[in-house]
């Protein structure tokens, strides 16, 4: 069967994720453990004892995401590989698709995204910005709200594009602020402020971009084995170099989650959908943008063990 690999981003982390999975896999807690050595931080210990103000900062929440879903990609890899289509990841999910394709290992990547948190820790520092959650409000209806709420000096964005009634607004505080108002005025039933330290996916982010790029270059990068559906132009990536920069300007650039998801049932077509990390909101998701697609959350050592016991 073929499959098509999901990897989830910021926002599904909390404190015991992955303990679980260490307790009851060699491969898992050697991926634990390997993290932890390359970042000279113990990331692990972090992920599961906390505290949680320590897991939410933005430099240990990336890594953490990534370090799960790689230690479940350890344990179910050898059982997915062989009939592997397509890979996407959600913001700094696409990092954890790109060690499920082969071309990261996984230490390296936990070092790329935990430079990618603390880049975009400091540009939210340097210039303070706010998101949004967006319900039930077609996504042209929101973009048309951020026209009309940015100015010269303030801009809002649609930033992730995660459902065709889901839509997350970045930018500058108060211009979000209109956003979200204008959106409530097009019909919009709730408008959210999320706790995040930086306007994402804005551009607001551009102060990060040199840094990653560099970090990027300088990392280990081979071509994916499979192609992987890129954020920002929901493009198949087949090569290190177009996935180099399309990650970086991924800082900046609207997660387009909904033609992600489109363009990876396209390319696999009636292929199964598994979610490789912690929590199942990409699953969900994925129910709302391609009707009758199969999705399979892996998080859990139970999860796991499910699975591996039927493939």
């Amino acid at each position: 069967m073929v499959t098509v690999v999901l990897c989830p981003g910021q926002g599904a982390q909390k404190v015991g994720m992955g303990r679980d999975l260490a307790e009851r896999f060699p491969a898992a807690r050697d991926t634990f453990a390997r993290i932890d050595e390359a970042l000279g931080v113990g990331l692990s210990r972090i992920m599961w004892e906390g505290p949680e103000s320590e897991l939410t900062l933005t430099h240990n929440t990336q890594p953490a995401i990534l370090a799960h879903s790689a230690a479940v990609w350890a344990v179910v890899g050898d059982a997915l590989r062989p009939g592997l289509g397509a890979a996407a990841g959600h913001s700094l999910g696409e990092y954890s698709a790109y060690v499920a394709t082969g071309a990261l290992d996984p230490a390296a990547a936990a070092a790329l995204v935990r430079r990618r948190g603390e880049l975009m820790y400091e540009a939210g520092t340097r210039r303070p910005g706010a998101m949004a959650a967006v319900l039930g409000l077609e996504t042209a209806q929101v973009e048309a709200a951020c026209t009309e709420a940015s100015i010269a000096t303030e801009v809002a964005v649609a930033a992730n594009l995660n459902a065709p009634d889901q839509t997350v607004l970045s930018g500058d505080p108060a211009a979000v602020e209109r956003a979200g108002e204008g959106c409530k005025a097009r019909g919009a039933k709730r408008v959210i402020g999320l706790k995040v330290s930086g306007a994402f996916h804005s551009p607001l982010m551009e102060p990060a971009v040199p840094g990653l790029s560099a970090a990027l270059a300088a990392a280990a990068f081979r071509d994916p084995i499979v192609p992987v559906v890129a954020n920002a132009t929901a493009e198949p990536v087949r090569d290190a170099g177009t996935a180099r920069r399309l990650l970086a300007e991924q800082l900046t650039a609207p997660v387009r989650w909904v033609a992600c998801m489109q363009r990876a049932a396209a390319l696999a077509p009636g292929a199964r959908f598994v979610e490789v990390g912690p929590g199942n909101v990409l699953s969900g998701l994925l129910k709302r943008i391609v009707p009758g697609a199969a999705a399979i959350p892996l998080g859990t050592a139970d999860e796991l063990d499910k699975f591996l016991a039927t493939a």
